[in-house]
């Protein structure tokens, strides 16, 4: 029974027909109220309920389709491609299209920065924050070249178009919603969209560790094999050309990016045994072969779907 049904269901007749004008006048009233309250197919996800995960000061979490595809690639230095509604490479199940400059991993650490500094936050509300704070959060000094680099990773970041389906979301948007800037102060005001929110559902993202990818700054291939495998529990070997596609590399022979690879997995591991971290390669024939130590989310994902595969089948 419909609640409506439930307040007339009282009898009226000795009511009267001024009474039971007032109570429908009533109901109609509330039902409006209720439907005006209503968000619209479409409509933002409330700030208050568009907080990102929290995750600890040594990490930054990143949406895995954006560590598994060529969204923020290992490319050179130089004038960047534009793309339009371009299908990135990812790995199955993840899918992106994209328009706008091309992004590397500069533009990844300036994003994933930006995220940490509003965690705390709600996503959608205005992030304020300087330049010196946000070249901070990445690991550089303040000085002007690095000021007009940063300015130009934000205004790259504002003048993206989206569609991101990864899990059972589908974000369809701008990386930055709204920038602008003090020239005086070096103040900022950013505002994330708050829809970002559905990149980190569940196990849809992965808490990478920020003093390994700060040792390798400026290897742009050797960052984007750390966020790949990092969103990977217990990676499965390679062919070494699904990795030249994956990372978005323009290297045109693959003798020069089989070795270009096989440098940057060094420097990688090199940069995890440094800071603690189990991580070591191999190449054999056209497939690499990584192992590493997954986190501790990982390991228990991992456990999970080994007692499921013990379970006895009826």
């Amino acid at each position: 029974m419909s609640s409506l049904t439930g307040e007339l269901a009282a009898p009226v007749g000795l009511r009267g027909a001024n009474d039971f004008a007032e109570r429908i006048d009533a109901i109609r009233a509330r039902a409006k109220q209720k439907a005006e309250r209503a968000p619209l197919p479409g409509t933002p996800i409330p700030a208050e309920a568009a907080r990102l995960p929290l995750w600890p000061q040594p990490v930054r979490a990143v949406p895995n389709g954006f560590l598994r595809s060529a969204l923020f690639g290992a490319i050179a230095k130089g004038k960047r491609r534009y793309l339009q509604g371009e299908l990135m490479a990812s790995v199955d199940g993840i899918e992106i299209r994209y328009s706008g400059q091309r992004l590397d991993q500069g533009d990844l650490d300036v994003w994933v920065c930006l995220l940490h500094a509003v965690r705390l936050q709600e996503l959608g509300s205005r992030c304020r924050v300087t330049s010196y704070a946000l070249l901070k959060l990445t690991g550089r000094s303040d000085t002007g070249k690095n000021r007009t680099t940063l300015q130009a990773r934000i205004e790259r970041l504002v003048a993206t178009a989206l569609t991101v389906k990864q899990g059972r979301y589908i974000f369809i948007g701008s990386l930055i919603s709204f920038a602008a800037k003090d020239e005086e102060t070096q103040g900022w005001v950013i505002e994330l969209d708050n829809r970002l929110r559905s990149l980190f559902a569940g196990d849809q993202f992965t808490q990478i560790e920020w003093a390994v990818r700060h040792d390798l700054d400026g290897y742009q291939l050797a960052q984007w094999l750390h966020g790949f495998y990092a969103s990977h529990a217990k990676p499965f070997p390679l062919k070494v050309a699904t990795l030249h596609k994956l990372c978005g590399s323009e290297m045109e022979r693959m003798d020069h990016f089989r070795e270009k690879l096989r440098k940057a997995l060094g420097a990688l591991t090199e940069a995890s045994a440094a800071r603690g971290v189990s991580f070591s390669f191999e190449i054999r024939g056209d497939l690499v072969h990584v192992e590493k130590e997954g986190t501790g989310t990982q390991q228990r994902h991992l456990a999970k779907k080994a007692v499921k595969l013990r379970r006895p089948r009826n």
